[in-house]
């Protein structure tokens, strides 16, 4: 194992409390120090990765041992943390008028038990690498579980050149629309 300087257990935790108890964490911690986050939330790989590079932390990577996920975070700075949330929202009820690609960012099994019609599936950990599957000039609606990692995917996507994104608020924990399954 990596040596860390302080521990977290987040085992049994969904998105966004492993983002949330890490980042309360961290703040114990002084700079060039490592954080070592257990999950068991496949989604957290990607959710902690997109969160650190947000806020000046370094993601060291993941270690798996049976359904834990070892997590090393490097904090940064001691500057105070500025997250940035992704400024162009849209809300539930304004997603079911408009049109445009519904991106799904949940993991597969989330998506599995449960999307909106029509929507395609990217989980957060895939997204980088298949950006060119996407149409820069087609309006993107990001949704996840609760608006966090979606938040984090839109940003991913703003930084690569994608104009017409939004982030679907609160997310699919919200939604009482029809929903498609795939299990």
């Amino acid at each position: 194992m990596i040596q860390a300087n302080k521990q977290l257990d987040a085992n049994g935790l969904a998105c966004p409390m492993p983002v949330v108890k890490t980042k309360k964490a961290i703040t114990d911690l002084e700079e060039g120090q490592v954080l070592e986050v257990q999950a068991t939330d496949k989604g957290s790989k990607a959710d902690l990765a997109a969160w650190a590079s947000t806020v000046g932390h370094q993601y060291l990577g993941t270690v798996e041992e049976g359904v834990v996920l070892y997590h090393y975070i490097r904090k940064g700075s001691n500057e105070p943390e500025v997250e940035k949330a992704y400024e162009h929202t849209i809300s539930l009820e304004e997603l079911e008028s408009r049109n445009g690609l519904i991106l799904d960012v949940r993991e597969a099994a989330e998506y599995a038990f449960g999307h909106i019609e029509g929507a395609k599936s990217i989980p957060m950990g895939e997204l980088e690498s298949r950006l060119a599957k996407l149409d820069k000039n087609e309006e993107i609606y990001v949704i996840c579980r609760t608006g966090k990692r979606s938040d984090l995917a839109a940003q991913l996507l703003a930084n690569n050149g994608f104009t017409k994104v939004y982030n679907v608020l609160p997310g699919m924990n919200e939604w009482d629309g029809k929903i498609t399954k795939e299990i």
